[in-house]
């Protein structure tokens, strides 16, 4: 006999988003939370483009992760949960290794469809 799996609310899936960025557990992130069409979508004045599915979303983090020469600080806030989505107020302070420092805030959001994220949308 199958059971049936338990598909997480958005406030359950907000939750366990912010729980793992808190412990810097971004991997799991796309893998645990995210869904295998996700789209990310950045702002039309920034450097990165807008994509979608999982394995590109996966490439754009490495990309990301890649540039920096040293993290000296970042931060999550508790998201804030309506309807189908939530957002949280991130931030970061990194030396690329360009040497360029680089301190950051951004407003995300994330649409919940099934207990997956479906959608990552960047304001900076």
């Amino acid at each position: 006999m199958k059971t049936k799996e338990k598909v997480l609310t958005t406030l359950e899936v907000a939750d366990l988003y912010y729980e793992l960025s808190e412990k810097g557990e971004f991997d799991r992130i796309l893998t645990d939370l995210y869904d295998q069409n996700i789209r990310s979508v950045e702002p039309e004045h920034s450097n990165w483009q807008s994509v979608q599915g999982i394995g590109k979303v996966k490439e754009k983090a490495e990309q990301w992760h890649s540039m920096i020469e040293v993290m000296h600080g970042g931060y999550t806030n508790k998201p804030q949960v309506a309807g189908n989505f939530f957002t949280c107020v991130m931030g970061m302070d990194a030396t690329l290794k360009d040497k360029q420092r680089l301190k950051m805030d951004e407003v995300a959001v994330f649409e919940v469809q099934n207990g997956r994220i479906v959608l990552e949308q960047f304001f900076f």
